[in-house]
Parts: structure tokens; C-alpha cells; sequence
């Protein structure tokens, strides 16, 4: 009973300073870029296996395959034996996203992701979605950002997708408000 007082109180405890944390700064691109193509950037490997965000990383080192643009980051979650967005399998896929993200506002925003599997998302240099390891189309942990000033954000992430199905969602809300999905519009390369 001691251990369980002593873990919900350490549970709670980090629950308030999560709360009470301020929101990651990010930077935006220096310089601004212009004429983007829409969309994002993405190479693809296909291992053997994958199971944690290491491995994909590791996968990445060896044969790579450029892959056709991502519209944006609004990929529902397949059907076993579908593709894993624009690559040519479904199952042990390795994605490596790069672009740029728009803000039209300076403010503060909360940002979420859907994953199956893994993912490490980064955002004008701050780690915005994480989560390492297997799991059906389910959330990441919300995080609030502050955007300094309206304009392009550098992205990348890291995904991968280990077997049957495969989803990738990114979501964003000004303060105060629920979180939306991302119009495809809102990225470029």
C-alpha cells in the first residue's frame, strides 16, 4: 500500500509540473525559404524488423529509397496489406519526413500526434511528438509550443511502421482550443 501512496504521488506530482511547464520555443527557418513545393520530403528503408525508434534510425544508415511526396501529415489508419504512405510496402516500412510547417500566427499552440507505430517528430528544433515503440493508431502525449513569429517551421520526423496496419496524424490548436488536423496546405519542401 506504501509503494502504490508513494507511486500515485509521484505519478501526481509530475502530472502538476508537466502543467505548470512552459511551453517549447520553437525557432523558425533562418532564412525563410521560398518557393516550396507542397507537401513533405521523405525517404524510406525497409528492414528486416523494427521495433524502437533506434532500430529505424539504424535502418536509415543503409539503403535508402526516396519516396514520392507526403500531401501533408493526415494518414489514416490502412488496412492490413496497404501500403505504408507513398512507399512500396506495408509491413517493417522506415520513413525519414523533412520539410517545412506554416504558422499563420505567433501565439502559443498544443500539438499532437497519432502514431502506429513509432515516431520522433521535431519542430523548429523542439521535440513535439514522441513515442518509441508499438502501439495501434493512438496519441502521443500533447505538448504547447510557443511560435515566436508567423511563418515557416522546420520539420522532421522519423516513423516507422512495424506490421498490419500503419496511421500517421499530426493535430494543432491555438491555445485554449482543441486540437485539429493539419490541412495538407499548412506544409512545404
Amino acid at each position: 500500500m506504501k509503494r502504490l501512496t508513494m507511486g500515485l504521488s509521484l505519478a501526481f506530482g509530475m502530472c502538476a509540473q508537466l502543467a505548470m511547464a512552459a511551453p517549447l520555443v520553437l525557432q523558425p527557418a533562418n532564412p525563410q525559404p521560398s518557393n516550396l513545393k507542397p507537401g513533405l520530403g521523405v525517404r524510406y528503408a525497409y528492414p528486416a524488423d523494427v521495433k524502437n525508434l533506434k532500430q529505424a534510425a539504424n535502418a536509415l544508415r543503409y539503403k535508402v529509397e526516396k519516396g514520392a511526396p507526403l500531401a501533408g501529415l493526415d494518414h489514416r489508419d490502412t488496412d492490413i496489406g496497404e501500403n505504408v504512405m507513398t512507399s512500396s510496402r506495408s509491413e517493417r516500412v522506415v520513413a525519414d519526413i523533412s520539410g517545412f510547417v506554416r504558422f499563420d500566427a505567433p501565439g502559443r499552440y498544443t500539438i499532437d500526434f497519432l502514431t502506429n507505430d513509432g515516431l520522433r517528430a521535431t519542430i523548429g528544433g523542439q521535440v513535439v511528438g514522441e513515442f518509441d515503440g508499438r502501439q495501434p493508431c493512438e496519441e502521443t502525449f500533447a505538448v504547447e509550443v510557443e511560435v515566436p513569429k508567423a511563418g515557416w517551421y522546420p520539420l522532421q520526423a522519423l516513423y516507422f511502421q512495424r506490421m498490419n496496419t500503419a496511421c500517421l496524424h499530426m493535430r494543432m490548436g491555438p491555445e485554449g482550443k482543441r486540437p485539429k488536423w493539419m490541412p495538407d496546405s499548412a506544409f512545404g519542401h
